[in-house]
């Protein structure tokens, strides 16, 4: 076979066990989202941030409902892809969905990285040159990127020890925070700028970029032992562990800052919180802990959003190019998403590359409820009532967050807008060429048989 035809995949099945894929899970959820949402949801919503947090767990978990439903049916390495294609089939739909969770967990792992970059420096004082941060988030897309290359049970070693560390290290940081607090009660000097209802839902959607990471687990389908059950308990376990911890931290962070120092200090907020209550020391521990978290997101991220685009290539819902590079798709899918990781990592500051992946995410998300109410409902043995209030509760958490950002930063929301039409457009074309291309082969094969 031609290479530039070869799309072949290549999974290790059973290679993954409960407790691995719970940590790659947890893994890419315990990064970002805890380190730096936390004084942009501040700012957006005030002294109620605490409560978005909560509003955005509510949400993810009806979501989950539809992801563990279909992935205890169909478990798949192709996870998010899979599940789209099993609802809507070889359509535009399919790969329109599929490429916008695929771009949003790109995304994540520029956010990710940013953060890496951002709590790194504040060993060294900040970064007042603006160059630093985006320099060590390339580093550490590089250095997961190597560890990608070295196998499955190389990353689930990896991805479970400093899983290990980093819970057990947020855990100390939220106990050690809330027991020394001056004032155990959420009490900011000023409500900030928010406090309408559009606020608090756009705080909300920012939230849900905390807990969207679950959605990795689903990509590592068929390669965990017992997927009909496991993948399933993963995203529940990932979810309650994620739950307790952002509720403990958040609650510390509260107790130890006033919210126009949340708001200052939104890169890199724990940090900050860290300080009055522990001096140095608790600046270099909460520091290490968010290298390791954000350091274990990427590892996980890269992992599976890769094998995701694999899928899709090997179903033929994306174009694939080899470019004379050695190895088999799983291997060139992970170059291109380290690459485009990397662009993002060093062109894009961390509010704003947020604000793509959420509603890259959101659209995509209301599009596997949809796809469960409309096409795989029985299959799948699922409720009614679940996804269609999962599908209310994405658009209104969407269109508060739309509505802040068209007042504050209307130029995402416009590049965002712009980067869907592109990719619907390109993904029409291309699929539109794989049917005449197919067709053309079957009259070929049909005229040769008479």
């Amino acid at each position: 076979m031609n290479r530039e035809q070869d799309r072949t995949t290549h999974y290790q099945q059973g290679s993954l066990t409960l407790p691995g894929t719970v940590m790659l899970g947890t893994g890419v959820m315990i990064g970002a989202g805890i380190f730096a949402l936390t004084g942009q949801m501040a700012q957006m919503t005030g002294a109620l941030f605490p409560l978005a947090f909560l509003a955005a767990a509510v949400i993810v978990g009806f979501s989950a409902y539809s992801y563990i439903k279909i992935s205890n049916a169909f478990p798949s390495a192709g996870g998010i892809g899979m599940y789209l294609h099993k609802a809507y089939g070889n359509r535009l739909p399919t790969a329109f969905n599929a490429l916008l969770m695929y771009f949003s967990m790109v995304i994540a792992q520029s956010f990710l990285a940013r953060t890496f970059g951002a709590y790194t420096m504040q060993l060294f004082g900040g970064d007042e040159s603006g160059r630093m941060v985006p320099l060590l988030g390339v580093s550490l897309i590089l250095t997961a990127f190597l560890i990608n290359l070295l196998g499955n049970r190389m990353i689930q070693g990896v991805a479970s020890f400093i899983g290990l560390l980093k819970i057990g290290g947020i855990l100390i940081f939220g106990l050690v925070g809330i027991w020394i607090a001056d004032n155990l009660s959420i009490d900011f000097s000023s409500p900030g700028e928010a406090g309408t209802a559009g606020n608090f839902l756009g705080a909300t959607a920012l939230g849900i970029l905390a807990f969207k990471g679950f959605t990795t687990i689903t990509n590592s389908g068929a390669e965990v032992q017992d997927p009909h059950r496991n993948v399933g308990r993963a995203i529940v376990i990932s979810i309650a562990a994620c739950v307790v911890i952002y509720a403990l931290v958040g609650f510390a962070v509260a107790s130890n800052l006033s919210l126009p120092e949340i708001i200052a200090t939104q890169n890199y907020s724990l940090a900050a919180a860290a300080r009055p209550a522990l001096g140095d020391y608790g600046v270099w521990f909460t520091v290490a802990i968010a290298i390791m978290a954000t350091a274990g997101g990427i590892l996980a991220s890269i992992f599976a959003v890769s094998r995701m685009l694999a899928m899709l290539t090997e179903m033929k819902l994306v174009p694939h190019r080899h470019f004379g590079m050695p190895g088999n798709i799983q291997k060139h899918t992970l170059v291109y998403t380290v690459v485009l990781g990397l662009i993002l990592t060093g062109f894009f500051d961390l509010s704003r590359i947020a604000a793509l992946g959420i509603v890259f995410y959101l659209i995509m998300d209301i599009a596997i409820h949809w796809g469960v109410l409309r096409y795989l409902r029985k299959a799948v043995n699922a409720g009614a009532w679940i996804p269609a209030t999962a599908i209310l509760l994405d658009a209104l958490a969407l269109g508060g967050f739309v509505w802040v950002k068209l007042h504050t930063d209307p130029f995402v929301i416009g590049l965002a807008v712009f980067a869907m039409l592109v990719i619907a457009l390109a993904e029409y074309v291309f699929l539109k060429r794989v049917r005449e291309s197919e067709q053309s082969g079957h009259d070929t094969s049909h005229a040769r048989h008479h």
